[in-house]
């Protein structure tokens, strides 16, 4: 769902400002006489912090609304292949024909707010909002417990989106909300092991929720603070200031050499170059044109990339988007493994050609009198993207390609590519949480998930405006079946025509750098007990290794 990631910059003394606000005024009050087990979190939030906790904004709610407050029915691990863990849910069953879904939920739940939450909750989550899917014919609760979700087509390999990615909301509070995309929720209602405490535009703090069905976790309150500088998230880590931070470190050793902060890298989601594609849905400039995508494709230097821009740090991307070697078994084609590794200016200019680009007296391709001039951005103080953008810029222009490197603020980043007004930035799409591509290529490829230009995608994150039927037709058949072959010739299908459009051209597969503070909390997920994901903004995952961790007594 949301995953803002920060890098290295200099903008200390904004930072600074906002650590002192944030330290003093969101920290916890002591009435006990003793030391409160706070856990401080950065999961990449720049200053100010919006107070909204409506889990249907996902582009816009806080981090906490995911996972810590709002809860889906089950937690899928995007690191192993384990059968997924109930949270609301007990146990869900298919139907012989996929078409319809029962669901048992754990029973005696409540809200934070004391009222009961059952089955016609989940099954009233289901047809409200950005919630209610094209397919669903019906979501009925059979009693307090048991919930039927009967679709028009099969929904085999839609579990983990199903199940693992729909924040399960109270009827009795939304029921009568209209705007259900407008509404902030600034008192929001879940059932996830934390509650709302305080909020300030520079940090807020949740507290246990005494009423959450596994008992209050022992961490008794999580304060996340808003900064705009990965320095300082640094630097606060090294002092013991800050115990647990998602974000791109080139010299992790500098935080980790005293012992006292431990870090995991586990390489998942793809870095990307997003280009608004479409041109029949509103998209405009250059890179709609499929050939120029290519040529930029083959035109970077991704080794380069990944050792000059990410430290070193990074995985081969892959133009499959499948995670390997977890997803072997869906990838159709060895050569579609890896993108290319080292640039090709020449065959860049081979594809330019053959589409009818001739180059300028300066060397640069374009069509009828006009050079092929795209505009690049990426997030302002996220040193990764950053230098890896003005690195594609320079390799392209080795081509013959013109491509403007530029930086903008957090809001000026994420609005335009929500409305499709953009050309092309740099962007992370996440994982699929299972070892099966699907949700992958329904929520970033699928037709369905995407809507016209000046429109925000409600039902995907199909940014690119990316349409083919030929994609739309086989996720619609993979997820129809739980046979193995037919999947894979769906998938196949998939990949033969994503890495010829390339919506999204793959830049690295990201370094996933996870930090967190082992002298004051034990639980977190290690090498040999990955339970979890270690990243704070990862919605359920981060929720799940909250309720996992202990203070260490002094």
């Amino acid at each position: 769902m949301i995953r803002t990631r920060r890098s290295l910059t200099a903008v200390l003394a904004a930072a600074a400002a906002a650590v002192t606000i944030a330290l003093a005024g969101c920290a916890p009050s002591d009435s006990g006489g003793g030391d409160t087990a706070v856990l401080r979190v950065w999961a990449g939030s720049a200053t100010p912090i919006n107070n909204n906790f409506n889990p249907f904004a996902v582009d816009t709610a806080v981090h906490a609304t995911y996972g810590a407050i709002y809860e889906p029915l089950f937690f899928f691990n995007q690191l192993s292949a384990d059968a997924p863990v109930g949270l609301i849910g007990e146990s869900y069953e298919y139907s012989a024909d996929g078409k319809t879904l029962t669901i048992t939920i754990k029973p005696d739940q409540q809200w934070n707010d004391g009222e009961p939450l059952t089955a016609e909750d989940v099954a009233f989550t289901f047809t409200y909002g950005s919630n209610v899917d094209e397919q669903l014919v019906s979501s009925a609760a059979v009693d307090d417990t048991t919930v039927v979700l009967t679709y028009s087509e099969p929904k085999f390999t839609a579990a983990s989106l199903i199940l693992g990615s729909t924040w399960i909301v109270p009827k009795h509070v939304w029921e009568g909300i209209e705007d259900f995309m407008g509404e902030t929720n600034p008192q929001p209602v879940g059932s996830g092991p934390y509650k709302l405490k305080a909020f300030t535009e520079a940090a807020y703090t949740v507290e246990a929720n005494e009423l959450f069905r596994d008992g209050a976790p022992a961490v008794e309150e999580v304060q996340y603070l808003g900064l705009d500088s990965n320095q300082s998230a640094q630097d606060l880590l090294t002092t013991g200031k800050i115990d647990w931070v998602g974000q791109f470190i080139a010299n992790p050793d500098a935080v980790t050499s005293s012992g006292d902060i431990t870090t995991l890298n586990e390489q998942q989601d793809p870095t990307v170059l997003i280009t608004c594609s479409n041109a029949e849905l509103g998209c405009a400039g250059a890179q709609t044109d499929p050939a120029v995508r290519q040529a930029i494709n083959v035109a970077i230097d991704r080794a380069t990339i990944r050792e000059k821009a990410f430290a070193g740090l990074a995985g081969e991307s892959t133009p499959s988007f499948t995670l390997q070697p977890r997803d072997e078994q869906w990838l159709s084609d060895p050569a579609l493994a890896t993108s290319p590794q080292e640039a090709d200016a020449a065959g860049a200019g081979e594809i330019l050609e053959a589409a009818g680009y001739t180059k300028d007296a300066d060397g640069f391709y374009g069509k009828d009198g006009t050079a092929i001039e795209i505009d690049l951005f990426s997030p302002d103080g996220w040193t990764d993207y950053n230098d890896a953008a003005k690195l594609i810029s320079e390799q392209a222009a080795e081509a013959g390609i013109r491509i403007n490197a530029r930086t903008v603020s957090d809001a000026e980043y994420w609005t335009p590519i929500s409305a499709g007004d953009y050309q092309m930035a740099m962007y992370g799409l996440t994982q699929s949480l299972v070892a099966d591509p699907y949700s992958n290529y329904s929520e970033y490829f699928d037709g369905k998930s995407t809507a016209p230009v000046g429109e925000d995608p409600l039902a995907g994150q199909n940014y690119s405006r990316y349409s083919n039927p030929v994609v739309d037709d086989a996720v619609l058949a993979a997820g129809s079946t739980e046979d193995v072959a037919t999947k894979q010739a769906a998938y196949a299908a998939i990949q033969s025509e994503i890495a010829r459009d390339l919506p999204y051209i793959p830049v690295v597969l990201n370094a996933s750098q996870a930090f967190f503070n082992t002298a004051k909390f034990s639980g977190w997920p290690s090498e040999s007990d990955l339970y979890a994901a270690p990243l704070p903004y990862l919605s359920a995952a981060s929720a799940v290794v909250l309720t996992h961790l202990t203070p260490v007594e002094k």
